[in-house]
């Protein structure tokens, strides 16, 4: 399973409207094939600071994703309401229990 974080610094004006579209990209990409989870939080003390965690199955589910009509769409939208560029992480799940 490949788990990524994409923390994200959202304009503190445009905190509303970036959980509006991020709403969206959450429900459609837990339809996904491969997805196995995909959330968003908020940092419990700076309000415009956002992580989407995401896990999949396979590097070809992140292809997928990221080709998707929903990312192509959404993310550029949400680039628009952030401060700075997202910090994204990629990890490899060295355990998987069920």
């Amino acid at each position: 399973m490949i788990v990524i974080l994409a923390k994200n610094y959202v304009k503190s004006n445009e905190v509303d409207k970036f959980i509006e579209y991020a709403e969206e990209l959450v429900k459609e990409t837990r339809k996904e094939k491969g997805c196995i989870s995909y959330d968003l939080c908020q940092d419990l003390n700076y309000k415009n600071i956002f992580v989407f965690v995401e896990k999949y199955e396979n590097k070809e589910a992140i292809e997928i994703h990221n080709k998707s009509e929903h990312f192509t769409t959404i993310v550029p939208k949400l680039k628009d309401l952030k401060e700075k560029e997202s910090e994204v992480s990629k990890y490899e799940t060295m355990y998987e229990i069920y």
